[in-house]
């Protein structure tokens, strides 16, 4: 048992979910200093023992989808239609990381180019850096911590998962079934400490990597911390929509409703600004109105319900609060605007001021700006006009300008013809400026757990 109770409740009716147990100083000295000693062990793991473990948690999570989908609804407030994707993802990502764990193996190079080195090969391989701390938000508590855990046993390198306070449930039942798998005692952990104790794990020397998803403050102040460390951040964003006049404005209009809304906003990804090209505004503004009205807000546990409570009422009066500062400077609201306790109507706004919170800061709740312009060189500077650049979706039907959308935007993905909040678990994921450094996806966060080790063969006959 733990030193205090940890209960969980749910942000939409305050009832309990589950209560825990917050791990003593001495139990997290016995996971961290059993993480140190079997790095060794772990990253000489053989290939198809990374695999099947990670197979197994994939095939674990589906049987268990019904089950865990309900947890993260009761934990997060989010509703169980988001909630049973998000295990189907989970279920996905882990499967992608037994794929890629049989495919990362080491290459060849001939250095014979030059005739100093006749009868020489390099083989490259890549090493884990050693155990990774990985720190992880309540907005995916399953599918966020997959995408650290994963890519760590694919390298073999022992995972210390330290989830947000709000929702260390998902995380615990993921550490039930991974101890199913037979991986090496130390392997994974999971400790739901309080974030004011997290500073010792972060500064702890045996753990020499930290991934951190979660606010961009929280994650540079781990950075300035331990600078010396292997450290990958996945900040925040403010996510831009660019609406062109060619593009198909049903589809924009619907596309950009809900996943303004998913997660109740709650998502880096969520769509927060939309540019929107002259021509097109007025017939654009009426169609995305209608469409957020008819976006079903309610009881998470309702199968019909699209949009959600925020994680808690405190991070909804804050959302109330910037939307009331933009109205106070000259906004209009087209739709919502409203609280119910966690819950914040779905909220159009039109006439922002440019220097207000809901344009230039992450929002985290369902909140989007309508955002005029005259072409599409002011469409993508208004999108560049921003300190985090971590995707953009951009609706047009011309491929001359995704190409350019690709160059221009400074983002770390352009999004053709959908929303910004796509995301494919297997595919390159992050951002540039403040939005982090680093990149998830399964095959990409193995190399940022890893690094390249030459040996070279002399004397060979080539």
């Amino acid at each position: 048992m733990g030193e205090d109770e940890l209960t969980v409740t749910n942000p939409h009716d305050g009832r309990v979910v589950g209560v825990g147990s917050v791990p003593t100083p001495d139990q997290v000295e016995q996971a961290v200093g059993a993480a140190h000693a079997v790095r060794k062990e772990a990253a000489a793991l053989p290939i198809h023992v990374r695999a099947e473990a990670l197979d197994h948690v994939s095939r674990r999570l589906s049987e268990r989808a019904e089950e865990i989908a309900q947890l993260i609804s009761a934990e997060n407030g989010k509703p169980i239609f988001w909630a049973r994707g998000e295990v189907g993802r989970a279920v996905a990502t882990f499967r992608f990381a037994a794929e890629e764990t049989r495919r990362f193996s080491g290459g060849v190079q001939r250095l014979d180019t030059e005739a100093a080195a006749a009868g020489r090969l390099a083989y490259v391989s890549r090493q884990p850096y050693g155990p990774v701390l990985a720190v992880t938000p309540f907005n995916f508590p399953l599918n966020l911590v997959a995408h650290k855990v994963a890519p760590a046993i694919a390298v073999g390198a022992p995972v210390i998962v330290k989830p947000a306070p709000a929702t260390p449930l998902s995380s615990l039942v993921l550490g039930e079934i991974l101890a199913e798998t037979g991986l090496p005692a130390g392997m994974f952990s999971v400790l739901p400490v309080p974030n004011d104790r997290a500073g010792a794990l972060v500064e702890d020397p045996r753990l020499p990597v930290v991934s951190f998803t979660g606010s961009g403050p929280v994650g540079y102040a781990i950075k300035d911390q331990v600078p010396r460390k292997h450290v990958t951040l996945e900040l925040g964003g403010n996510a831009a929509a660019v609406v062109l006049a060619d593009a198909d404005l049903d589809w924009a209009a619907t596309r950009i409703a809900l996943f303004s809304n998913y997660q109740a906003g709650q998502s880096c990804i969520a769509v927060q600004r939309v540019i929107v090209e002259e021509p097109v505004v007025e017939a654009f503004t009426s169609k995305l109105v209608a469409a957020v009205e008819n976006l079903v807000v309610g009881d998470p546990a309702d199968d019909k319900t699209q949009v959600g409570p925020l994680v808690s009422v405190e991070a909804a009066e804050r959302v109330e609060q910037w939307v009331a500062e933009a109205v106070a400077g000259g906004a209009r609201v087209l739709a919502g605007g409203g609280r119910d306790g966690a819950t914040i109507a779905p909220t159009v706004l039109a006439g922002v001021p440019d220097d207000a919170k809901v344009i230039r800061e992450e929002v985290f709740g369902p909140v989007l700006v309508l955002q005029p312009v005259a072409s599409v060189d002011e469409a993508f500077a208004a999108v560049n006009d921003s300190k985090y650049g971590l995707q953009a979706g951009v609706f047009t039907r011309s491929v001359e300008v995704a190409f350019r959308a690709n160059k221009e935007l400074e983002v770390g993905g352009v999004i053709i013809g959908d929303v910004p909040s796509y995301r494919a678990d297997q595919m390159p994921y992050g951002g540039v400026k403040e939005s982090g450094s680093g990149r998830e996806g399964l095959r990409s966060a193995m190399e940022d757990f890893t690094y390249e080790k030459v040996m070279v063969l002399t004397g060979l006959t080539l």
